[in-house]
């Protein structure tokens, strides 16, 4: 069956674990969760059973047999089919390759920031630098985690980018506010 749309980000999500192996819905929610994947892509377990559910009606995942453990209701475990890998793999090639303004709203709040004293925006952009520097360290830690566990770098990459962005938005926060402390920049 053709695919009629894009993938997801949460779709790509899901057919990247059924690589792994194949597996029910909830299983993949929480093998997300565990690895912390939520900072990559918005996830919740109704939303993924309606894009596995979505994958499905694609052809791009299969029902690979279902299972009842004790008074659960019955499971269904899919796996991903060929078409699953080809749509999977075009779109990785088309997300790296092509930019797209995800429209972030931080960039919007820059731009309209001139609608508030120039001593709140510090203040507010101090809060939020206390923020980014959390999930900073949250990220060098994770990525001090998957180093001592020898997991292959191939497989965390994304944890250097994302450090990497976040150190750049911290110091250009960190510039703006001594510009505006300052008075380099009227306001």
């Amino acid at each position: 069956m053709a695919r009629a749309t894009p993938l997801t980000p949460l779709g790509v999500a899901a057919l990247s674990l059924l690589v792994e192996e194949p597996m029910h819905p909830y299983e993949m929610y929480q093998l997300l969760m565990a690895r912390h994947e939520d900072r990559l892509v918005k996830v919740r377990p109704g939303t993924l059973y309606h894009a596995v559910g979505r994958l499905e009606e694609q052809g791009l995942v299969e029902a690979a047999g279902t299972d009842r453990e004790g008074n659960r209701p019955e499971r269904t475990t899919y796996e991903i089919s060929g078409a699953g890998r080809e749509a999977l793999i075009q779109r990785v090639r088309d997300m790296l390759a092509k930019p797209v303004n995800e429209y972030p709203s931080f960039p919007l709040a820059i731009s309209e920031a001139y609608n508030l004293p120039a001593g709140v925006v510090v203040e507010l952009l101090g809060l939020r630098l206390a923020d980014l520097q959390g999930q900073l360290n949250f990220l060098a830690a994770a990525e001090e985690r998957v180093q001592a566990k020898g997991v292959e770098r191939k497989y965390w990459i994304d944890l250097a980018y994302q450090q990497t962005m976040l150190r750049a938005e911290i110091g250009w926060i960190r510039n703006l506010q001594d510009q505006l402390g300052g008075g380099q920049l009227p306001w």
